[in-house]
């Protein structure tokens, strides 16, 4: 039996079809706030250890490679699997990957504050990098649809 499968991004499906919300106007705006908070919350982070790197040196007796490492195990995991983010989502659901994001960066956070040496934090921030990698792709999905935007029409 044949399966017909259409490609989502055929410009005569879209334009075919009106944009449309799985929620309400009220519950779609809380979305797009819950959303927009995980999503800032992961780019903060990014750039909120710089303030702490000499605290971090000092306490965890950290050469200056290892503080290094502590900025770029989250920026390199990040960037390397935000296009795997994505594409989880749309396989196995933007909702349920977004809420492993967020349940796996916030879990990464704790193991941060608990991290006994410096090579725990940097394994720690390379979970936060993941975690933040499942859940920015979904942030902008949640935030496309949850609002109720208009489609593009045109080139």
């Amino acid at each position: 039996m044949p399966i017909s499968i259409q490609d989502p991004c055929d410009e005569s499906i879209i334009r075919s079809r009106l944009a449309s919300a799985p929620c309400s106007k009220l519950a779609g705006r809380w979305v797009l706030v819950a959303t927009t908070l995980a999503s800032s919350m992961a780019f903060i982070d990014s750039t909120v250890v710089n303030v702490a790197l000499p605290a971090l040196q000092t306490n965890l007796n950290a050469t200056i490679v290892d503080v290094q490492w502590v900025i770029e195990a989250y920026s390199l995991l990040l960037s390397a699997l935000l296009l795997v983010g994505g594409s989880l989502g749309d396989h196995y659901g933007r909702r349920r990957v977004f809420l492993i994001g967020v349940a796996l960066f916030a879990l990464a956070s704790t193991w941060c504050g608990l991290a006994a040496d410096i090579h725990q934090l940097i394994v720690a921030r390379a979970a936060q990098g993941l975690g933040a990698a499942l859940l920015v792709p979904g942030r902008l999905a949640h935030g496309r649809v949850s609002v109720r935007l208009p489609l593009p029409l045109g080139p």
